[in-house]
């Protein structure tokens, strides 16, 4: 007696996952309109020191240089108003440390 032997339901080809569109590995770039940050010194003359120094918020380095020329340390700005700065007023800051020139409050400027 002979017995035949059936196949149990497989397929002759293994199943494939669907086809995928082809990933591309994605580019950093700049955008086309990428400019470089600048900044624009404002006009600070008259001002006071301290709150110039405030309002500013600078990431780097302001000094103040006491402008009558005696050479004193000044530990408070708020005691000062600017009489100059470096880079000047509307000028491009484009080093750094940005300098004020500054007198005592109830000094004037030379």
């Amino acid at each position: 007696m002979l017995t035949a032997v059936a196949a149990c339901g497989g397929s002759p080809e293994p199943e494939r996952p669907a086809d995928r569109a082809e990933e591309k590995p994605v580019e950093a770039s700049a955008p086309a309109d990428a400019t470089p940050v600048t900044s624009v010194m404002p006009d600070l003359t008259g001002g006071n020191a301290g709150r110039a120094a405030e309002q500013m918020n600078m990431e780097r380095e302001l000094v103040f240089e006491d402008a009558s020329g005696q050479g004193r340390p000044v530990d408070d700005p708020a005691d000062w108003k600017i009489c100059g700065s470096r880079p000047g007023p509307n000028q491009q800051i484009i080093s750094y440390p940005v300098v004020l020139d500054v007198v005592k409050t109830a000094e004037n400027c030379a």
